[in-house]
This record gives structure tokens, C-alpha cells and sequence, in this order.
């Protein structure tokens, strides 16, 4: 594929990635298309040398891996992982509001979004809701898109708010509330319910059958193409759908035929990841254990390949932004469309590991493949990645890599073109080297 090509995939990606079910889903449907089998964990696995496969955790996480033709005794993992999740808001349980003529929806901040670029937008809402089932342990699980924009949240009039252009801080409880619809509608006979009824419809079910359910909002707004040569793209959910497609795609065309390549793609990295399905979890390391088993070889060899394994962060860096440029690092500056970041950092926010640092530039190098380097100004901090605490699960060396972005954490963010090819044909290389 070349540059606009991967850039379109991207942007696929991005239509149909609109939570993190629904960004499991789409990789799933990437790798069934390619061959790979899945797998459960609840089953015996029986792999074979030169297989393909991969299995959903918890709907919104998910691994994959491919074995060599010629693995054996020796032979060890390489491994990449990026997450499905994006900052944004969710819908809470009971989210019905009629006040002063309107119907709203009470909703929550899920991660560290942008609040001010939620205002005045297109959106919709996807996620999964569960339905009553006769198994009480096994409730029905289905996935939901509303697809068209059907609420917004306005902003306060400038003749109203004449403070607006001093900079306000939004009040996450009270200025958040999107509006979804005109109160009048109540008189005729219909009850305060009006949102479960209306996924109730969306569902084709009762509302009594709705039992829970896992909704975000999200931007409706397409990813364009901006620049005088289109050499920027324009789009929501850039973090971290960029690394999520790029480690997809090299999974599916790595080409070692020795040892495992391993891709795992983690829910709530905006959250802290500490969660079942997150990165602070036992995920990775069991399914590395348990190819391992699977071959007949136990704990301790499986416990060896720490030794020379390795895992790529694949999540977004910052870009410096020519308006801000005092907010970098003096002497470390990343530039959208100059290539990847390798992102590092003292306190190991960013995985840092000098030997893992070396093979990524050794694999650029060798690929010819364009990377900057990234870190923080030493007065500032700017957030951290799934990279240190994957590995503080799955001890093996570890580096943090990813696109540069500006307005990271906005409804809708900006990366370089060329730089979606650049990450793919990097964690390729990494998987083919």
C-alpha cells in the first residue's frame, strides 16, 4: 500500500471504530478477513507452526498472534500493543432529563478530553447494551451504532457570556448535558423514559428487556484531508485508532518465520488501564503463556523468553505546535509529517529502555524508515502510555512509539499523512526483522 492508502484505511478505521466495541469488532473483522482463526480462552487451544490467530476479551480488548513456520525451542515473542479506547463522554444509567422545555442526557467524562471541542458538534452515541436473557450468568450482549447525529451541546451566546473569549471552565455536571430533543413531546402520554425507549427502538426490543449498557458519545464528523499538498489529516479518535490500524496492518504482513508475533489491543489506557481488560492486567502475559503451553512447553520456558522478548508501545506523541512552540522540549522537536516518535521519559511514563530505544532506530535505520525523538519539557509533564504497565505485567524490554498529534485529546485531532505509513511500516519491520 502506499502513503493515501493507508491514510484511507485509517480513516475506515475511524468511520467504524466509534467505541471501543466497535474498534475490537473492526480488527476482528481485518484478521478474519486475513485468515486468522479464533480462538477461546474457555477451550483447549491447538496451534500449529505458520498459524494465525486471535481472540476477543470482554468484547473491547483483543489478541492475536502469528507463529512461525519453523518455531522451536529458542525461539521468542515480539510483541506490540496499542488501545481501543478514546477520551469522550458516557451516558449514565437513568440519564433522562426534562428541564425548562428540553430533553438532555446526564452524562459523565471518560478520560482526559478536551472539554470546549465537545461543544457545537454532530453526535451520536455507540457502545453495547445487555439484554434480559432466560441464562441470568449469560445476559444477551449486543452492539449498537445510532450512526446519525441526533445530539449536540450548545454553546453560551458571546452576548450572553461576554467572558467567552477570556477563556470559561465547563462545568463537567452542568454544562455537559447534550440536548437530544424538545420536552413538549411529554404531553402526549409519553413517559420520562424517553431515551431507553429510544434505543429500546433502535434495538428492536422492549425497554424492560434493556438491563444495562456501555454508551458513548462520539464526533460524527468525518477525517478529511487538509493542506495545500493534503498532507494533514483532520479527524476524531486519531488516539489511538492511528496505532490500533498501523499494528493491524503489520500483524497481518509481518513476515518472520521464526518465534511469535503477538499483537494485543487494550481497553481503558485513558482511564489508567488498571482494569480486567486494560493493560494493567494479566491479559498479554496469559496468552504468551498459554501459546507456549499449547506446545507442550511449560512455565519455565515460557518464563526464558523474557530474556529476549520485546513489546512496542504503539500509542500517539505530541507534536510541537508552531503557535506554542515554548510548551517543547529546547532541543527535542517533533513535526508532523517527519516521521514516527520514540517517545522517552526519566520518570518511565514513556517505557524508556535504552536497548529497546536501539533496536527501534536500528529498525528505522535499516528500513529507512523517518523517527523522531520525544520528551517532555523538564518543567511539564504530558501524560503517560499502557507501555510501563504492560510491562510491569509482561517484564520484557519495551519502547513507546507512535504518531505525533496536535490538539491530542480534542473531539477532533491532526496528525501528518505521511506518518500513518511511516508507523506501519515500522512495527512491520519489527515483526519481519
Amino acid at each position: 500500500m502506499n502513503q493515501m492508502e493507508h491514510a484511507e484505511k485509517l480513516l475506515s478505521l475511524v468511520e467504524e471504530g466509534t467505541s471501543p466495541f466497535h474498534v475490537a469488532a473492526s480488527v476482528e473483522r481485518q484478521l478474519a478477513e486475513a485468515g486468522f482463526q479464533k480462538l477461546n480462552m474457555r477451550q483447549d487451544w491447538s496451534l500449529e507452526n505458520g498459524g494465525k490467530y486471535y481472540l476477543v476479551h470482554n468484547d473491547s480488548s483483543l489478541a492475536a498472534f502469528t507463529i512461525g513456520k519453523h518455531f522451536a525451542y529458542g525461539d521468542t515473542f515480539r510483541a506490540a500493543a496499542a488501545h481501543t479506547d478514546f477520551p469522550g463522554l458516557r451516558i449514565k444509567p437513568s440519564p433522562e432529563i426534562d428541564k425548562e422545555g428540553y430533553r438532555q442526557l446526564n452524562v459523565e467524562v471518560y478520560g482526559g478530553a478536551i472539554l470546549n471541542t465537545w461543544l457545537d458538534r454532530p453526535l451520536s452515541a455507540a457502545g453495547r447494551v445487555t439484554l434480559r436473557s432466560e441464562e441470568l450468568f449469560h445476559p444477551e450482549v449486543r452492539y449498537v451504532d445510532f450512526k446519525k447525529p441526533f445530539l449536540t451541546i450548545p454553546n453560551l451566546a458571546v452576548h450572553i457570556n461576554k467572558d467567552i473569549n477570556k477563556g470559561v471552565e465547563l462545568n463537567r455536571q452542568k454544562d455537559l448535558l447534550p440536548v437530544l430533543g424538545i420536552g413538549e413531546e411529554a404531553a402526549e402520554g409519553r413517559t420520562g423514559e424517553f431515551f431507553l425507549e429510544y434505543l429500546a427502538g433502535q434495538l428492536r426490543v422492549e425497554k424492560e428487556d434493556i438491563l444495562d449498557y456501555e454508551l458513548g458519545l462520539y464526533n460524527t464528523d468525518t477525517g478529511d484531508f487538509l493542506g495545500m499538498s493534503e498532507e494533514f489529516i483532520s479527524s476524531p479518535r486519531l488516539d489511538n485508532l492511528t496505532s490500533v490500524q498501523a499494528v493491524t496492518t503489520a500483524l497481518i504482513e509481518g513476515e518472520r518465520e521464526r518465534g511469535v508475533n503477538l499483537a494485543a489491543f487494550f481497553d481503558h489506557e485513558e482511564i489508567g488501564s488498571r482494569t480486567k481488560q486494560g493493560a494493567g492486567s494479566v491479559f498479554l502475559s496469559s496468552v504468551a503463556e498459554r501459546i507456549l503451553l499449547s506446545f507442550g512447553r511449560g512455565r519455565e520456558k515460557f518464563l526464558e523468553t523474557f530474556a529476549d522478548a520485546m513489546l512496542l508501545s504503539v500509542d500517539v506523541g505530541h507534536a510541537l505546535h508552531p503557535n506554542y512552540a515554548d510548551k517543547n522540549d529546547p532541543t527535542n522537536k517533533n513535526v508532523l509529517g517527519r516521521g514516527i516518535c520514540i517517545k522517552e521519559a526519566s520518570t518511565q511514563s514513556y517505557a524508556t529502555d535504552s536497548e529497546a530505544v536501539a533496536v527501534m532506530q536500528q529498525i528505522c535505520d535499516a528500513r529507512k524508515i523517518p523517527y523522531q525523538k520525544f520528551v517532555n519539557r523538564s518543567d511539564g509533564t504530558s501524560g503517560s502510555t499502557l507501555g510501563s504497565i504492560a510491562s510491569s505485567f509482561y517484564p520484557v524490554k519495551t519502547v513507546d512509539i507512535g504518531v505525533p498529534l496536535l490538539a491530542m485529546h480534542s473531539s477532533r485531532e491532526l496528525m501528518g499523512t505521511a506518518d500513518q505509513e511511516s508507523l506501519v511500516r515500522a512495527v512491520q519491520a519489527f515483526y519481519s526483522l
